[in-house]
């Protein structure tokens, strides 16, 4: 994949054929599923697949992010286990000789938070949102049991490590000349989702709260009216050059509207009309939504996402 690869992706009607959840392993020698690529200058992600988190791909379903200055290395998430966190940091260290100084957390998923035990073994703070902080803490258990059941001898090493910093509403991390803006924007797809946002470079490493390429689920308890109100009132108004979502390759912003806030708006529509005209759970869950049949994980959740629109709306 050429250097700064991002200018290819520029185009409002770019498709993706290479996002899919049939794609073996992009990088076996590692444990990363993809190796970074330099999306612009001095700021590199390793794509995560476009599927659920197996052994295969080592729960690294998620991008794996980070930012390199004169003055030291903030990583963005980190990882769905200590060994991936590790095959990251030897990545950074192919690049620069700067140290790690900072971990981002995005949210308080397991592959935003799990890596966290190897980067605390090496003294590096690590940041997150208050809300996402607790959400983690309190499932902390379960979500390490259920990456070690699919990743099995590669769950070495991984144990509970919280976040040593925290932030409400956002935070500045100055570092060689480089302002870079930790934000929580408003409810989004998690507790305490995060955005990582350089205005300089017109970059924003948005989390869950933008998808790419794969459907986005909708969790039990996600109110995604107020997904929407924020996108609406606190990210529209950026509007990054750049995205890297937290899920599927970097992009431009219109790519990610189109498929997270675009296809919020078409499912509450279709949800909608259907309790309008007295439709019932069992019927929400086959709504339309033939229009998002080619995202990847759309056989997964595209029903699930229904059912928890309809019991969000019927309350409304």
């Amino acid at each position: 994949m050429t250097r700064f690869f991002i200018a290819a992706l520029l185009s409002a009607s770019a498709t993706f054929a290479t996002a899919s959840e049939d794609i073996p392993d992009q990088y076996p020698q590692s444990e990363l599923y993809a190796k970074p690529v330099e999306v612009i200058p001095h700021v590199f992600s390793a794509i995560g697949a476009t599927a659920p988190p197996t052994y295969e791909n080592s729960g690294h379903n998620n991008n794996l992010s980070f930012i390199v200055t004169d003055e030291g290395v903030v990583v963005i998430n980190g990882g769905a286990s200590y060994r991936l966190a590790a095959a990251l940091h030897e990545e950074i260290r192919a690049v620069t000789d700067q140290p790690v100084v900072l971990v981002i957390n995005e949210n308080g998923q397991g592959h935003a938070m799990l890596g966290n035990s190897y980067w605390a073994e090496r003294g590096v703070e690590i940041l997150a949102h208050v809300d996402a902080t607790a959400a983690f803490e309190e499932e902390a258990d379960f979500i390490l049991q259920g990456m070690q059941r699919y990743n099995r001898d590669k769950a070495e090493g991984t144990t509970i490590a919280l976040p040593t910093r925290s932030f409400t509403e956002s935070e500045t991390v100055s570092l060689g000349g480089v302002d870079i803006q930790v934000l929580h924007l408003g409810p989004a797809h998690d507790p305490g989702d995060t955005q990582v946002w350089i205005p300089q470079w017109g970059i924003m490493i948005a989390g869950d709260i933008a998808f790419h390429e794969r459907m986005l689920p909708i969790f039990q308890g996600t109110c995604t009216k107020c997904w929407i109100e924020t996108w609406d009132e606190k990210l529209e108004p950026l509007a990054p050059t750049y995205v890297i979502p937290g899920h599927g390759h970097p992009t431009n912003f219109e790519q990610v509207r189109r498929y997270t806030r675009d296809y919020l708006l078409d499912l509450r529509d279709k949800i909608g009309a259907h309790i309008d005209e007295g439709g019932d759970l069992a019927g929400a869950y086959y709504v339309d939504q033939e229009r998002w049949k080619h995202l990847d994980t759309f056989e997964e959740l595209a029903t699930k996402n229904a059912g928890r629109v309809y019991e969000e709306m019927e309350w409304e």
